[in-house]
């Protein structure tokens, strides 16, 4: 570089680890299904990164991210790096192997997996560590100093970056059995002679620097939790000797406590911040920033496929530098980049003009920089000029707003949308209509997507078959579902959704305002993938999306055909919602265009309508503050997709983390709820003991994240839990059922409903579960 590294100072937090193609999925599921070895995985990993590395360091990025690239994700690879391997899975010390790792992961024949939520409020997942008091730690995977050394070799100085130990503990859970009193952080002391471990290797492998993730700061936290920072650190400190040590926060503005908590750790050289959720904390460090520290300011978004807004960064950062100094400010996303599309360039398809609004993890890499050259006196006029233009465009393009659309949404706020008649009235009236069993049994929705079935789909979009050859070969598919279901005596059936490759996707392509890439995909969890849509304006359904395909498996079968939609929170949470407006107004646009169709799969005689709401919780903001207004808007929105609806159609919601907000999901008022309840620990259960909630409830017994086939016992097992805390004079019914089905092959689906059917068939000869009319 032809000016002062110290003035050119870029960062960035972490990187996609998919690669553009999704070449680690495949050689994941590759290795899962027997078809590769451990080398051939291990060697696709490594041109990952070296190129994501090599790609870093041709930009211009001075502090380079190592250890980010995980093969499940980057709080499994802490679980293994401590050897908080639960006795379960029989390890017996030294350094953990594939097998290991992705039986915690996926389970394995013998034992399940460990439970998997979401990653704060982003469409991603991390396997939560199992802890106990007697949970003995030990140094078991070398990986961060492994893959140091590894890019040191290719001539790329890293910043190795490991979850801190904190965070670590205070997103975990107590292991099974334990008592509730257990703290976590208890155990603290226990922990940090391996994180010495580790610095000591990084140190001895010649790292200068240290990154450690320490998220929960962002948290609403009680005084002991942040006291604990300040304890690991102090203790942490003579270790860190020697080394530059960053804190990386983000997602959230820092409360002021935690914020004083932050820059007070011993030992630390520089603060991460999150500066485009975290737009509050500037005003904490305008109001003292310690002196000589550096400040990661993370001005590009980090979560979202927007362009930055170049001048107005620079305007800020040329703010900071007159609180930092010169010297001490470094230019960064705003969090890891995983949660966007790796590179813009594999778009060939996409909208010209939309194009130009977007910016996806490879050029987020090149404003980094662009703004750190700018600060230090090097601005790419022609590069600023570009994006001011772009940013214009997007304000201005006529295809943004539709003032009708704008009008209805804003209508919307003089009622709060609830159905004229209560829920026990309701039930009455579908169950005479339905004539269902004491527990009756359904699936949430779509079947596994066979081969032939991707191929028939990619040919039409392809124009390489005709419409009538596509909807022949989708009819078929159909028929094979329901035939199937009725095989196994399910009672509610699905359609199996052969014509949805992914729910959001298949719906966002019907409605105006949404743009969709090929190849934008973003990791959810292990191998699983997602290609979310893209709003860039106001929402309407220009006509019926799945009332046709709806009304085609009903005329198939006698049994109740569920309509399955995705809900309004749903679409919005695992969508890139455009900026320029608050999202509770787009969610509005979305809720309108369901109700359309929610009445015209009703008026179609589909009596019985899923309206799922996946990641209705996902977007439960990290601040409690903001909890009661999120809930507001998010539950009125669903409410008013099915307002309209007749007492006799039946309105069940799928949703996920539920636990804590059990009154918000009583608030959407619907027939029936489906929720998680196989890797959970069963959670419900305590939620529900107590609680006055006289819908339906679908507790899902049969997890499908990973290959294990539960037993008719295991499963019986898990529905008398459930039965002895949701009773028949509180709950109308136990529908037992298990998440989507795609993931999985036909081999174990089979079995697995199977077992499912025979064990609710069992359980209903049982006379003390004889229905009972709600009160």
């Amino acid at each position: 570089m032809c000016c002062d590294d110290r003035k050119m100072a870029s960062h960035i937090v972490g990187y996609p680890r998919m690669g553009p193609k999704r070449e680690l999925k495949f050689a994941l599921e590759s290795f899962w299904d027997g078809k590769s070895s451990a080398e051939d995985l291990q060697k696709v990993a490594a041109d990952l990164r070296s190129a994501i590395w090599k790609q870093m360091s041709e930009a211009g990025i001075k502090y380079i991210p190592s250890n980010t690239f995980s093969y499940y994700d980057q709080v499994l690879d802490t679980t293994a790096m401590v050897g908080a391997v639960p006795a379960r899975y029989n390890w017996n010390g030294g350094e953990i192997g594939f097998d290991v790792y992705f039986s915690m992961a996926r389970g394995n024949a013998a034992v399940p997996a460990m439970e998997m939520t979401k990653w704060f409020d982003t469409n991603y997942h991390y396997i939560v560590p199992e802890l106990a008091p007697e949970t003995k730690f030990s140094y078991a995977s070398h990986k961060a100093v492994s893959e140091f050394k590894e890019a040191k070799a290719l001539g790329v100085e890293t910043v190795p970056v490991i979850v801190g130990p904190v965070s670590y503990l205070l997103l975990s859970k107590p292991s099974k059995g334990v008592e509730k009193s257990f703290s976590l952080l208890s155990i603290l002391p226990k922990i940090l002679p391996v994180y010495k471990e580790v610095i000591f290797e990084l140190k001895a492998a010649g790292a200068t620097w240290i990154q450690f993730d320490e998220p929960m700061l962002v948290m609403d936290l009680e005084s002991h939790k942040l006291q604990a920072f300040t304890e690991a650190y102090a203790e942490l400190e003579s270790t860190l000797s020697g080394l530059n040590v960053l804190v990386e926060t983000y997602f959230a503005d820092i409360p002021a406590e935690a914020f004083k908590t932050l820059t007070g750790l011993k030992g630390i050289t520089a603060y991460g911040i999150d500066l485009v959720r975290g737009t509050k904390t500037l005003d904490l460090i305008k109001g003292g920033f310690p002196h000589g520290k550096y400040l990661f300011a993370g001005v590009v978004d980090g979560r979202n496929i927007w362009a930055n807004d170049l001048a107005a960064s620079l305007s800020t950062l040329q703010e900071l530098e007159g609180i930092v100094g010169k010297d001490k400010l470094v230019v960064s996303t705003s969090s890891s980049l995983l949660h966007t599309a790796v590179d813009l360039v594999n778009e060939t398809k996409l909208d010209k003009e939309i194009k130009s609004w977007l910016a996806f993890a490879a050029q987020k890499v090149v404003e980094v920089n662009a703004l750190a050259k700018a600060l230090a006196g090097q601005k790419d006029e022609a590069f600023f000029s570009s994006n001011a233009a772009a940013q214009a465009s997007r304000k201005s393009s006529p295809r943004v707003t539709n003032e009708a659309v704008q009008k209805a949404a804003a209508a919307l706020k003089g009622s709060d949308h609830r159905r004229a008649t209560n829920v026990s009235a309701r039930l009455d009236a579908q169950q005479k209509k339905l004539n269902l069993p004491v527990l009756p049994t359904t699936t949430i929705g779509s079947f596994p997507k066979t081969i032939e079935l991707r191929r028939v789909r990619c040919e039409y979009k392809a124009k390489k078959i005709s419409e009538e050859e596509y909807v022949n070969a989708i009819k078929e598919e159909i028929s094979k579902v329901v035939k199937l279901q009725e095989k196994l005596d399910i009672d509610v059936l699905v359609h199996g959704e052969p014509e949805r490759n992914d729910m959001v996707e298949y719906f966002g392509e019907q409605l105006s305002g949404f743009a969709f890439t090929a190849n934008g995909w973003v990791q959810s969890y292990g191998s699983h993938c997602v290609k979310p849509p893209i709003i860039y304006g106001d929402v309407s359904r220009p006509k019926a999306m799945t009332v046709f395909w709806s009304s085609m498996a009903q005329s198939m079968t006698a049994r109740p055909m569920k309509g399955i939609l995705t809900g309004p929170v749903t679409i919005l949470n695992w969508s890139f919602v455009r900026s320029d407006q608050p999202r509770f107004e787009t969610c509005y646009q979305i809720a309108l265009a369901m109700k359309g169709e929610v009445e015209d799969l009703e008026k179609a005689g589909i009596n019985v309508i899923q309206i799922d709401e996946a990641a209705l919780m996902e977007g439960l903001p990290l601040r409690k503050s903001e909890h009661a207004f999120y809930l507001e808007w998010a539950v009125h929105s669903f409410r008013i997709t099915n307002v309209g609806v007749q007492d006799t159609t039946q309105i069940i919601t799928h949703v996920c983390d539920s636990n804590d907000n059990i009154h918000s999901i009583i608030d959407m008022d619907v027939d029936g709820i489906t929720t998680e309840n196989s890797r959970s620990d069963e959670k419900l259960l305590s939620v529900c003991m107590g609680v006055k909630y006289g819908a339906g409830i679908v507790p899902a017994v049969y997890d499908i994240h990973y290959p294990r086939i539960q037993s008719i016992e295991e499963t019986a097992d898990r529905i008398n839990k459930k039965l002895a805390v949701l009773k028949t004079n509180i709950f109308w019914m136990d529908r037992i059922s298990g998440y989507g089905l795609m993931t999985r092959k036909y081999s174990q689906l089979k079995l697995a409903l199977k077992n499912v059917i025979a064990a609710a068939k069992s359980l209903c000869v049982c006379t003390k579960f004889k229905k009972v009319k709600t009160e």
